[in-house]
């Protein structure tokens, strides 16, 4: 694959993927296409060597499977981790709201966004619905409105005068999009008119009787472009870490995997991963269990097993240099980032860092490295988790990126392609290099 058609393909997943949940079903279906058989927790499993699967937790996590063609018990994993999730507006329980003759919708905050990265935006509407039938059976079904239906205006300028000095957003207070004219009844209107309506045409064949809840996100529906006059660059929302998320599922899908190959993509990073869909949850080692049931099996394998932790690095800033580490400034299209802590927020050693570097010199792919300025406070990812739970060697990597929890976030048009390519021969290649005890 080359890098047109990879960037194609990304920009086809982003616009598909407003929520975890479309996100998974995106990969679900990608993987459906090229044979993979889906697992269910509460069934019985019958695998066989050389197959593919993937198996879903609560519709915003996967792990997908590739089952090595000459099985053993004791044999290592490759196994890659990324989150569905990124920061966001989500709605809350009772949704809408009158105010001076508008109807505003009621969000909190998921995560950790750049708020004010999300006034004057066309925001759509996405997420999961649960729903329930004349049966009395409750039905699950996702939806997105696929086009502007919200937006929270900013205040003039001749009405806050400092707004260009200073601009605190508080939350409880001024994040409320504006939805429609306000309309008599418009909790039930909102949920008639508006969200039945929605799923009828979405799910014209589901027989949706009542509303019983939801999980519903704003985003912003500008589409993914390529950017720069010379097209150097990727802007598109929710790039951190859905880009992680693609390159593991294009990654598994290649012919040449010859041995244990995994990649799980967990919902709930943002907020601490403290879910039973998140990465603290016990999905991975339950399904671990269920493919080596055997405990000193299982054991040796990992022993001898790698965990590539994928997650968004931050690239210097033109702007903003005096925020890294002076030694330490990954630029965009230089390729992915080894990020590194001495207090292990991210779970990157030199035993672990050596495997990558090794992996991205046989594809010709440049290697930078990232550790955060002395003076601010480092963020953390699925690698410590992964490292902790299954007492494996991770490392922790990602494309370098500019505004991170934007609404819209900026990357090298090369570096996600890059990643992929890394990725890629982790998975297949003939023999993971072998390290001294």
């Amino acid at each position: 694959m080359h890098l047109e058609q990879f960037n194609q393909d990304f920009f086809s997943f982003l616009s598909s993927s407003p929520t975890p949940f479309h996100a998974v079903k995106y990969i679900s279906d990608l993987f459906q296409k090229n044979g993979f058989k889906q697992l269910f927790e509460n069934r019985t499993w019958d695998t066989r060597a050389g197959e593919g699967y993937y198996c879903v937790r609560d519709n915003g996590t996967i792990i997908g499977i590739k089952l090595a063609k000459k099985s053993a018990a004791n044999a290592a994993w490759r196994m890659t981790g990324a989150h569905t999730d990124s920061p966001a507006l989500q709605l809350k329980p009772i949704p809408v709201r009158d105010s001076n003759s508008t109807t505003q919708l009621c969000v909190e905050v998921y995560g950790g966004p750049l708020l004010a990265t999300w006034f004057d935006r066309d925001l759509g509407i996405a997420g999961r619905v649960m729903c329930s039938d004349e049966k009395g059976t409750i039905l699950t079904c996702l939806i997105d409105f696929k086009r502007p239906v919200a937006i929270i205006p900013s205040l003039a300028i001749h009405l806050d005068r400092d707004a260009n000095k200073e601009h605190t957003v508080k939350r409880q207070k001024h994040l409320y999009p504006l939805l429609c004219h306000s309309t008599n009844g418009q909790e039930k209107t909102f949920f008639n008119d508006v969200l039945l309506q929605q799923i009828k045409l979405e799910h014209p064949d589901l027989p949706v009787k009542n509303i019983l809840g939801f999980d519903l996100f704003c985003y912003d529906t500008q589409p993914p472009t390529v950017t720069g006059v010379h097209n150097d660059f990727i802007t598109a929302g929710r790039l951190d870490n859905l880009v992680s998320c693609f390159v593991s599922a294009k990654s598994l899908l290649q012919n040449q995997i010859n041995d244990n190959c995994l990649m799980l993509c967990s919902n709930h990073e943002e907020i601490g991963s403290s879910s039973m869909a998140g990465a603290r949850g016990n999905f991975l080692s339950t399904v671990l269990s269920r493919l080596i049931p055997e405990a000193s099996d299982r054991n040796m394998a990992l022993h001898d097993s790698y965990f590539l932790s994928l997650d968004n690095a931050h690239g210097v800033h033109p702007n903003f240099p005096e925020k890294h580490d002076p030694q330490h400034l990954p630029l965009l299209n230089h390729g992915p980032v080894i990020k590194y802590n001495s207090n292990q927020r991210y779970a990157t050693t030199s035993k672990s860092a050596a495997l990558y570097k090794m992996l991205a010199s046989e594809v010709d792919v440049p290697v930078q490295e990232f550790v955060m300025n002395n003076d601010l406070t480092c963020g953390s990812t699925i690698g410590p988790i992964a490292a902790t739970n299954l007492g494996i060697q991770t490392v922790d990597i990602g494309i370098p990126s500019l505004a991170m929890h934007s609404i819209r976030e900026t990357s090298g048009v090369k570096d996600p392609y890059m990643l992929y390519q890394t990725i890629s021969h982790f998975y297949s290649r003939s023999v993971l290099p072998q390290t001294e005890e």
